[in-house]
């Protein structure tokens, strides 16, 4: 549309934690930490904002938001998360310093919880990196090969990303597995 801007809006950040992560990616068991964070994708309706909670033992997504606008009703990547695996109390979560989570809803969130929050160091997105990477793959791999005309199109090729990306991708990290198959048999070896 004439006049109309492809970038995202900019907004402001208020309060912020400490890096508790300290780019220790590599965990021994599943919901002991997760990591999250916010993309955009472009739509000739707008502008479409997906948020992922990611669990780093297994890189699984096990919790995820799709909305036409960025405030803290994203909030509800982490309801999911909470809901789908209903992790322990003393879960770390980290996140980059985005207002949605220096939010006083989404820190309350967490604190009712009993939820560790974690915060990258101003402008370093390395203290994200495996939340960095799933989004490059999403882009890479199923939306930089589309012009999506609505959103609901596009919603619909992320939900089908995120079920190929749980369950048929193979990481490098995990022995060339899917984050599935990676849990899977962390469960049966467990047991």
């Amino acid at each position: 549309m004439p006049g109309e801007s492809r970038s995202p809006p900019i907004v402001t950040i208020t309060r912020l934690s400490p890096n508790r992560l300290d780019r220790q990616f590599q965990v021994a068991k599943p919901n002991r930490v997760w990591t999250t964070d916010i993309t955009c994708v472009w739509t000739l309706q707008g502008w479409l904002y997906v948020a992922v909670v990611i669990d780093l033992f297994s890189r699984q997504v096990v919790g995820w938001a799709i909305d036409d606008h960025m405030r803290t009703s994203l909030v509800k990547a982490l309801q999911m998360a909470f809901w789908r695996r209903k992790p322990p109390p003393g879960l770390l979560h980290h996140s980059d310093r985005g207002s949605q989570y220096a939010s006083r809803k989404y820190r309350r969130h967490l604190e009712v919880m009993k939820r560790e929050q974690s915060m990258s160091r101003k402008g370093n997105c390395w203290d994200n990196a495996p939340t960095e990477r799933f989004f490059r793959s999403l882009k890479h791999e199923q939306l930089n090969y589309e012009k999506f005309k609505t959103q609901a199109v596009a919603k619909l090729s992320v939900i089908d990303y995120l079920a190929f990306y749980n369950g048929l991708r193979p990481h490098s990290t995990l022995g060339y597995q899917s984050p599935l198959e990676f849990e899977r048999e962390f469960y049966r070896n467990a047991a």
